[in-house]
């Protein structure tokens, strides 16, 4: 029989659209119960009716559980690897790449790829699709404006190249903005584009279940190419890789076998 937390995600799922089955109970329990308490919430069937009616508790809910931490050049060793080495040799199996930022969030990791492909393969052509599962991340994205804290990893070149300052903000100029298409896209229960060269998934699958981990990259593995490459987060590895058919070829760095 389902527990009255089981029957709280069946409503959201049934009423929101939001399904959170494939993440990790203990943690969204955690930061589902803190919600509830700053508004002196005791019972999930109260919080839901709250969640329908009022749409600030419904971002506020949404910016929790999503984790929406982002700067750009994140991990700049992982980047130079990138840069020098992955990037390259696509480039040598295709004159043109399409790649996906899976679970995007404000946009700063997609941004930091179309400048490095501008600036380091300005010859190169390339489709760059960005996703993430919430609407109000996206939104930011597609107005590109950052704080200091944002760009400290950044050089210094592609700073004052790419950027606008404005006040304290940092403004993504249009031109990076135009090859960034950002769409709103469920991992773990929407269909996935295919013929990728590859796809970026940093930072994003570690709340998720270690079923809902093993399904994803499974249909990552069918959305590449072969040779494609998945690039994951520092904190992140995809476990039996040999088994679904990849091969470890730098850390962080997985390609499809042919």
């Amino acid at each position: 029989m389902a527990d009255a937390y089981e029957i709280f995600l069946d409503g959201l799922k049934r009423k929101k659209g939001l399904d959170l089955t494939g993440y990790k109970r203990p943690q969204m329990e955690r930061r589902i119960n803190s919600l509830m308490r700053s508004l002196k919430i005791t019972d999930y069937s109260t919080y839901l009716e709250v969640l329908e009616k009022e749409i600030g508790y419904w971002r506020k809910f949404l910016d929790t559980l999503t984790i929406n931490v982002s700067e750009f050049y994140r991990n700049p060793a992982q980047w130079k690897v990138l840069e020098d080495k992955i990037l390259p040799e696509l480039i040598e199996m295709s004159r043109s790449l399409k790649i996906w930022s899976a679970g995007c969030s404000t946009g700063e990791e997609p941004y930091t790829l179309a400048m490095v492909m501008m600036n380091r393969f300005p010859n190169t052509n390339f489709t760059l699709l960005a996703t993430d599962v919430d609407n109000e991340v996206l939104n930011k994205a597609r107005m590109g404006a950052y704080n200091d804290k944002a760009v400290l990893n950044l050089p210094q070149d592609y700073i004052s190249k790419h950027f606008i300052k404005e006040g304290s903000n940092f403004i993504i100029k249009d031109d990076v903005k135009a090859r960034v298409k950002f769409t709103k896209h469920n991992l773990l229960t929407e269909e996935f584009n295919n013929n990728f060269d590859m796809i970026l998934c940093r930072n994003v699958v570690i709340y998720f279940t270690e079923d809902s981990k093993a399904q994803l990259y499974r249909k990552f593995y069918s959305a590449l190419k072969p040779g494609g490459i998945v690039f994951t987060g520092s904190t992140e590895q995809i476990f039996h890789a040999r088994e679904i058919g990849f091969s470890l070829i730098s850390s962080f760095f997985y390609q499809r076998g042919n």
